[in-house]
């Protein structure tokens, strides 16, 4: 009982520092960054992940009718082995945009619907050699 009160007490500080700066909990909670050598990853209770660019052969935005109570918006970053998701309000998501708007052929337009839509859909934002 004492452990579960503690872990609710640190959630809800975390919550408090989030919404103070402007950021979505626990969506914030997941870390994206990207460099010139690919994307890494980390959210909590998962193991950290990367994709190196060349590696990168899809990315797509999926929705969900579950906002605004639920994180409902996520970009989904596909290599030949993994699939890797990252919700909107994510710690360096907008840094992760700007970056993927840079590769050949991104689709903004598919982007602008996304954001737009509040039921469950995908859309491919981007696909290597299409």
């Amino acid at each position: 009982m004492l452990r579960w009160l503690m872990e609710n007490l640190r959630r809800s500080g975390e919550a408090r520092r989030a919404r103070k700066a402007g950021m979505l909990y626990p969506e914030s909670l997941t870390v994206v960054t990207c460099d010139e050598a690919g994307i890494r990853g980390e959210a909590p209770g998962s193991e950290p992940w990367s994709i190196a660019w060349p590696e990168l052969v899809r990315v797509e935005i999926h929705t969900t009718d579950q906002g605004p109570w639920a994180a409902d918006v996520f970009w989904v970053l596909y290599t030949a082995s993994a699939v890797h998701a990252v919700p909107q309000g994510a710690t360096g998501e907008r840094e992760l945009l700007e970056r993927l708007q840079q590769l050949p052929g991104f689709d903004n337009e598919a982007v602008i619907a996304a954001m737009t839509s509040t039921d469950n859909q995908a859309w491919t934002c981007w696909e290597r050699g299409g």
